[in-house]
């Protein structure tokens, strides 16, 4: 596996006509490795991966770890993407010119479904609001781009989860608590595990009145162009306008938005 995602990696280099024997080439190449992984990596993984010497590899690291771009796990043996790493990555997807394109795609499908739609993303292990258009009704939940909610009882943030690789879900599971905000939210890790299988199985998530009651969601996972899970697009409204069962007949229409916001991911 490690060596088809280093062939993949350093054959975009050529492409891009760069000296892939650059020391910031090599830098990228650790970084993209630690956000395709979906994991921990070890340093012999990165090695792998990167080819690069192992003093060389470990210097590097340790100059990423001071910026904030690289964090070691408890133990120090294995690396994750750091905090000013994740902060680019939203940064990037919330740029100006793409995020004007991806905006546009949600205008049109509030549009079309006559409900207000978002476009969220997990950002340190909760769900993070990218952009999100309201619906003109008086009748609405208001969570402004940049809001945070707990994944556990939003539609986007079960479905992002449940996309997580099975050791980072498992982690972020153990450390997630699980508030109750209504009789419908799901607290025990038991059931969330069932329901994240379910959401897997399926390729949707749906919000019962979990965070709010009289408020429901249905989300469809965004996938990048390596076709991994990267952001959740979803529609809610209120329970009295829009059912949930009538909510979930909107799922086609869903995913051909998602299909065109993964196309800006490309």
């Amino acid at each position: 596996m490690f060596e088809a995602e280093n062939t993949e990696i350093l054959d975009i280099s050529k492409k891009d006509g760069v000296n892939e024997n650059s020391s910031m080439l090599k830098g990228i190449v650790i970084l993209e490795a630690l956000a395709a992984l979906q994991q921990p990596a070890s340093l012999a993984q990165l090695m792998q991966i990167t080819g690069m010497p192992k003093a060389s590899l470990h210097r590097t690291l340790a100059i990423f770890e001071e910026a904030g771009l690289v964090a070691r796990e408890p133990g120090g043996r294995t690396y994750t993407p750091g905090d000013r790493l994740s902060s680019l990555a939203i940064a990037t997807l919330t740029h100006n010119t793409v995020s004007a394109i991806r905006h546009s795609i949600l205008r049109k499908l509030v549009s079309d479904l006559g409900e207000t739609c978002n476009l969220a993303v997990l950002k340190r292990g909760e769900l993070f609001y990218l952009d999100r258009v309201e619906a003109n009704w008086a009748l609405r939940l208001h969570l402004p781009p940049g809001t945070t909610l707990p994944p556990h009882c939003s539609a986007s943030g079960k479905l992002l989860l449940a996309f997580k690789a099975s050791d980072e879900r498992s982690k972020l599971l153990e450390n997630l608590p699980l508030e109750k905000f209504t009789h419908r939210t799901i607290t025990d890790r038991d059931l969330l595990e069932s329901e994240l299988e379910r959401i897997v199985s399926t390729g949707y998530a749906v919000d019962n009145e979990e965070y709010v009651l009289g408020v429901s969601c249905v989300a469809v996972p965004v996938r990048d162009a390596m076709g991994e899970v990267v952001a959740a697009i979803a529609v809610h409204a209120a329970t009295a306008r829009l059912p949930l069962n009538q909510a979930m007949e909107h799922i086609p229409r869903l995913k051909e938005a998602a299909a065109r916001i993964s196309q800006t991911l490309s």
